[in-house]
């Protein structure tokens, strides 16, 4: 049974709050936080969560606070921050696709990304930074090209959907290109980028994007309600005084911008853009797109299945890439069946 209650401003301003979805929300961001806490206790040097905190809290020792703060905090708050951009960004694409398959990973996004990086490794045998550069232009371009490709008087889910199936084919294609005309230490190099890992990462992945998701998540989240009235149709938004090409637009860059600079701080971490938003649908029960509980759900996903890699494998052993291919392969697959049963494919 859904929960709805009108909150009145002082300003005379109603608004409906929807109880379940956030009771939903603040568990999911609890559970994010827990993972986070004992993430950063786990590794060859395991601290348990009480230290782990009073270290946050600046009451370590000074082996704690090294460990904690210069070498597993940045790690895991990249993994938050790539989960909550790759969780958002996936929500929004299938919102404005109204596909539930519409996520980076199949529209080409993460691929062009992947290409802008193997360009930097390959041909130009970049640094770190320029290989971050690399990917960041990779995934803006191409999400740029598919959005020319699939304009026709506005741009609809079901030809987004198919014009980023056909770029995300042309792009795997140059990536396997490229990979031809490397050498073996450059094609290990770019194995390794392609997996998706969080290994190795440092405050100079954290900063950037923090910025970026603390310019973006408001003003995706401000935009939600113009995306909610989308989804019952271009006509009817616009007779309710919704922009639509405009908030489409708009919505769009952001999600590309999302994918593009998680994907340069992790690689091309897989499937987390696709279930995220599925999950926290399934969780609300709310209609939607759900951008916070996306949102959340992303950051949780990701720092989990970093400590699944650690704990089962060891640190560095698995990169969490490989674990989240693995589950979101099985949860792709369950959920065609059940489109497939449910008539709508």
């Amino acid at each position: 049974m859904r929960t709805n209650r009108a909150l009145r401003t002082p300003g005379g301003l109603s608004v409906r709050l929807d109880v379940r979805a956030t009771v939903v929300v603040a568990l999911i961001l609890l559970a994010a936080l827990t993972a986070s806490v004992v993430l950063i206790g786990t590794g060859d040097y395991p601290i348990p969560a009480r230290d782990v905190l009073k270290t946050l809290f600046g009451d370590g020792n000074a082996g704690q606070e090294f460990i904690v703060n210069e070498l597993r905090l940045p790690r895991v708050l990249v993994g938050l921050l790539v989960g909550a951009s790759l969780g958002l960004g996936g929500a929004l694409f299938q919102a404005i696709s109204r596909n539930p398959l519409g996520s980076p990973d199949v529209l080409g996004l993460s691929q062009g990304a992947t290409a802008g990086a193997l360009t930097m490794i390959v041909l130009f045998s970049g640094s770190a930074g320029q290989v971050t550069t690399g990917a960041l232009v990779g995934g803006l371009v191409t999400g740029f090209a598919i959005y020319l490709l699939a304009w026709r008087r506005g741009v609809h889910g079901y030809r987004l959907v198919l014009v980023g199936i056909g770029v995300s084919a042309i792009v795997t294609a140059i990536n396997g290109y490229l990979l031809t005309r490397s050498t073996l230490t450059e094609a290990s190099q770019a194995v390794v980028w392609m997996t998706g890992s969080l290994s190795g990462r440092d405050w100079t992945q954290v900063w950037p994007l923090l910025w970026l998701c603390a310019v973006l998540v408001p003003l995706v989240l401000v935009n939600g309600r113009g995306l909610r009235m989308m989804e019952m149709g271009d006509d009817v938004s616009n007779a309710l005084g919704v922009r639509v090409e405009r908030v489409r637009l708009l919505l769009l860059v952001a999600a590309v911008l999302l994918t593009a600079a998680a994907t340069a701080a992790a690689g091309p971490v897989s499937f987390v853009a696709l279930t995220a938003p599925q999950l926290a649908r399934r969780l609300t029960r709310s209609p939607g797109p759900n951008l916070l509980a996306s949102l959340c759900m992303g950051a949780t996903l990701l720092v989990t299945a970093d400590w699944t890699s650690q704990k089962v494998f060891g640190a560095d052993q698995l990169p969490v890439g490989v674990v989240t291919g693995v589950l979101g392969g099985v949860y792709l697959l369950w959920l065609l069946v059940t489109e497939r049963r449910a008539g709508r494919i």
